[in-house]
């Protein structure tokens, strides 16, 4: 089994919503360490969810990973940071193991059918494949392909736009103010050609 990464939230130790904000503690000591891990923690004692360190080792930050798309599935599966987590059986074991292969859940480069979606015309700017959104302005044909916008499901720092999807996938969780999910005629989907090995997340 494999999905591609269609939603993710950024979080460091220096923003209130970081769980190592306030200190460092043996419930949040992985996102401190090495980068290139899972941080694996459970929501309100309920729902595991998935991140995986980045930066640097002694300073808290991580990317959690907010919604999947897999091909031949339903496009809702994964939509969501515990429905990424219960469809993939993750759990507080996975944490602190590294993101590799030898693991048997990795993150792997992302599928040819969408490098060349992003790719676009040959014209297209790198610019507007990310690009905040701003519900105000109708999108460009094509653009932006990744849409940046501001943080879900959080109490604090919700004022920083640290979120960002990709905006032809129907998986994300949840869109920005004012930005509809594309008919099923223009949405990206991954195919079962693509190919990626089993237990790889794209990204």
């Amino acid at each position: 089994m494999w999905g591609v990464i269609v939603e993710t939230e950024a979080y460091s130790q220096g923003e209130p919503a970081c769980h190592g904000y306030r200190r460092r503690s043996p419930s949040n000591e992985t996102l401190f360490g090495e980068p290139g891990r899972f941080y694996v923690y459970l929501s309100y004692g309920i729902h595991h969810c998935v991140n995986v360190v980045t930066h640097r080792a002694d300073w808290a930050n991580g990317v959690l990973l907010r919604a999947l798309a897999l091909p031949g599935e339903p496009e809702r599966i994964a939509a969501g940071p515990a429905l990424l987590a219960r469809r993939f059986g993750i759990d507080r074991r996975r944490d602190a193991t590294p993101a590799t292969p030898q693991e048997g859940l990795w993150l792997a480069p992302r599928p040819e059918s969408l490098a060349a979606w992003l790719s676009g015309a040959p014209n297209r700017p790198l610019a507007a494949l990310l690009a905040p959104k701003d519900p105000s302005q109708p999108p460009a044909p094509g653009a932006p392909a990744l849409v940046q916008t501001s943080r879900i499901g959080i109490s604090q720092g919700q004022e920083l736009p640290w979120r960002w999807y990709l905006g032809a996938s129907r998986s994300v969780s949840r869109r920005a103010p004012g930005d509809r999910r594309p008919p099923p005629a223009q949405a990206w989907w991954p195919q079962l050609e693509d190919g990626l090995p089993r237990g790889s997340l794209a990204r």
